[in-house]
């Protein structure tokens, strides 16, 4: 019983924490976008990408919850280890690429030629979080 509660558990915390990170990512892209807004509106296009980006793990955090809620009778605990670890992988990526967008998204209001730059850095992050979710499609 308790390993099936493990399980479930596993479950809800992959698709919640990818879903807080991705939350926290794109309002903190957000923030700096609508501030950038007052200063140069002409780039709204950049600042809507770069604000967009966080929003994947979101994603990662949900395709992985249906790659592994078929498990959860049979793996408990590794759904519950798979589950925490894919979760805060995508937290913490989401999380920390929003800042960098947001960075980005600063500079090109501030006249500066960075976005193609900034995409190349959000990717970076971006990368751990689709080895997160590759990690437990191995499983």
């Amino acid at each position: 019983m308790l390993n099936l509660i493990l399980g479930y558990l596993g479950l809800g915390l992959v698709l919640a924490l990818s879903g807080i990170g991705s939350a926290i990512g794109t309002t903190t892209a957000g923030n700096a976008a609508e501030g950038a807004l007052k200063r140069k509106p002409e780039a709204s296009g950049n600042y809507m990408v770069l604000s967009a980006l966080p929003a994947t793990q979101g994603i990662y955090g949900f395709v992985a919850f249906f790659m592994l809620m078929g498990r959860v009778a049979e793996a408990c605990g590794m759904v519950f280890g798979v589950g925490v670890s894919v979760g805060l992988v995508c937290m913490i990526s989401a999380i920390r690429q929003g800042q960098v967008c947001a960075n980005g998204i600063v500079g090109v209001s501030q006249g500066h030629d960075v976005f193609t730059n900034t995409l190349i850095y959000a990717a970076l992050p971006e990368f751990y979080a689709i080895l997160g979710l590759v990690g437990a499609l191995m499983l």
